[in-house]
This record gives structure tokens, sequence and C-alpha cells, in this order.
């Protein structure tokens, strides 16, 4: 049966300190149920948010997606100016301007090395692309996913001819996109080539003056109508004048040099120089004047005195000794010459 407290004694509780309450525990509710169950129906609850909570919610949320937005538009602008990397793959990569050094590059011990160390320690530096599409963007809502995206190598074949062969994907970045899709595009990508083997790695005599002469012949087409120095040209991609003169005789007479010179990656600037002179100095050739036509001459006595006549080179001339002519007598003789020779005229020449 149910048991209940009076009111009487309810009445006579002694009165309890606020502070004694909030350090005593609350006592041990029985399955019995007690009057004392709704003395204070708010202890223990949470007190409930409201309205406000809901909109407080939403503001953090709309703060964060803008956070995103704004990551994603810096990331990709990060992208575009070289100041993200990026990860593609070897068959996303054209090499249309190829390599500057030697044929067989691959063959010697730089590349060797280099691969081993790829092959342990992964790739150290990135390479330069540049997008097959000058106006190519990355993708908004996901800007560090461009598989599939093609790009143009500019510098780091060696890279990535072995992450093509340990089957790798490459670290990547931008070139500067201020000479996308312009004019001297080629030029740009030929100089960014030649600038970083420079920095990184002397490039050979040859190598060096054949890259220089390429870039001078891709700049001068660009150019077309302008003239383009030794000077000014070598102001522009930082390099003495005499090295633009040497990198245009070398780019121009490659092929034969190739194929006389077979230690020429080894040659120094001073030997290269005089492989170059022998060859541009032509064989010595006597000169072959032209024969003169073979002189016919007839001569025939009258009297005392002698007649001689010669043909050489279509000229016919006429000699008599001892015979002093008048005006008329020599214009008879010219009649009768030119008689004859118009009636020889009229038959077919002799073989």
């Amino acid at each position: 049966m149910k048991r209940s407290i009076s009111s009487s004694v309810l009445r006579k509780k002694p009165k309890v300190d606020d502070d004694q309450v909030q350090s005593e525990p609350l006592p041990a509710t029985s399955n019995a149920g007690t009057e004392l169950d709704a003395v204070d129906p708010t202890i223990g609850l949470k007190p409930r948010m409201g309205g406000s909570g809901g909109a407080w919610k939403a503001g953090a949320l709309g703060q964060t997606q803008e956070d995103l937005n704004e990551r994603r538009t810096k990331i990709a602008s990060d992208i575009l100016h070289g100041r993200h990397e990026v990860e593609l793959a070897a068959d996303q990569i054209k090499d249309d301007i190829g390599s500057d050094r030697r044929d067989d590059w691959m063959d010697q011990a730089a590349f060797k090395s280099l691969f081993d160390s790829i092959e342990k320690n992964g790739q150290d530096t990135p390479i330069q692309v540049w997008p097959a599409d000058p106006n190519w963007k990355p993708d908004p809502l996901d800007p560090e996913n461009i598989s599939g995206v093609p790009f143009f190598l500019i510098t780091g074949r060696r890279r990535s001819a072995i992450a093509a062969k340990l089957g790798r994907p490459l670290r990547a970045i931008l070139a500067a996109p201020d000479k996308r899709g312009q004019l001297d595009e080629q030029f740009e990508m030929l100089f960014m080539r030649f600038r970083e083997n420079e920095e990184r790695e002397n490039l050979g005599a040859f190598e060096r003056l054949l890259s220089i002469g390429e870039m001078f012949e891709q700049f001068q087409a660009v150019a077309q109508e302008t003239k383009v120095t030794a000077v000014s040209f070598a102001d522009r991609i930082g390099v003495h004048e005499s090295l633009v003169s040497r990198g245009k005789a070398i780019y121009k007479a490659r092929d034969e040099i190739l194929h006389t010179c077979k230690n020429v990656y080894e040659l120094t600037f001073r030997q290269l120089e005089q492989e170059v002179s022998k060859l541009s100095e032509a064989p010595s050739k006597k000169s072959i004047k032209p024969s003169k036509p073979k002189k016919i001459l007839v001569t025939r006595k009258m009297g005392s005195r002698n007649l001689s006549v010669s043909s050489q080179g279509g000229k016919l001339s006429v000699s008599a000794t001892g015979l002093d002519l008048d005006k008329h007598t020599l214009e008879e003789l010219s009649e009768m010459i030119a008689a004859f020779l118009e009636g020889k005229g009229s038959e077919p020449a002799s073989k």
C-alpha cells in the first residue's frame, strides 16, 4: 500500500542553507514513489536552447562553406601561377621541344645515378609544365584533381623519363603563365629549359651553343621582319654576344659537326671552335678558266706576199703582208667576203 507523508511533517522540515544544499548529494530514489518527486522537477535537467540555437548553427555552417570556397579559389590560383604542386601521370605529359642534351643522355652515368636516387628516395624536385590548352583552369570545386589534363614539358626531362620507367606519378608545378598562348611561347619554353640546365648542371660546350643557336632561330622566326642582333639577343638571355654568334654557326652546321666529330660532346669551347673553323674552310679549288675557242688558221702565198685567214670564236680575220689597199678596193673585198659568207650561212654547219 502506498504511504504518504503528512503535510504537518513537511511543514516542520528543518531549514537548510543554499550552500549546504549544493554540497550535499541528492538522496537516492526508490522504486516506491513519494511526494518528494514533485519538490523540484528541474533538478538535473539541461536548459533548452530555444530558437536562437538553430540560427547559430546555420551561421556557422555558412561561414565554413565560405572559408572552403575561399581556400579552393586560392589553391586554383596558386596552381596556375606555380605556387602549388600538382601530381601528374606520365601519360599526361607531352614533350614538344625535346632535350638540349646529347642524344644518348639516358645512357650517361648522371642519368643512371639520378634513376637510382629517385627509385630509392623519391622525386625531390618538381618538373615544370604548361597546360596544352593556354586557357585551361582548375576545377573550382576540386582544383587539385587534374587527371587527364594534357601538359607540355618544359624542364625535368630526366625526372619525367625516370618516373615513366618506374611507373610513378610526377610532382609538377606550372611555369609562369605570362607567355602561354603567345607568339613567342616556343622561345620561352626553350629559354626556361636552357636556364634550368645552366643552373642545375653545366651543359657541355656543344650542348650549350646548340641550345643558344636553337633559341636564336626560334626568336628570329617570331620576330619575322625585325632583324635580331647578337647583342640584343645576348642581353635577353644573359650570355656574352660571342656565344650567340658561335651558337648560330653550331646550330646551322649541327648535322655536319655530329657526322665528322665523333667526340663532339667532350670538346671544349676552343676545340669546338677549331673544328667548326675546319668545316667552314672550303677546300681550295684551282680556278678553272674557260677554254678559249680553237683558232683555225689558213695561209696562202701570193707571189712574194703571205695571206692568212683565221677564225676563232665567231670572229674572222684576214691578214696580208705588203698590201696597200685603198677604201674602194677594201669595199669590193668585203662585198665578196659577205656574199661568200651569206651563201655558206644557208648551208648546215659541218660537224
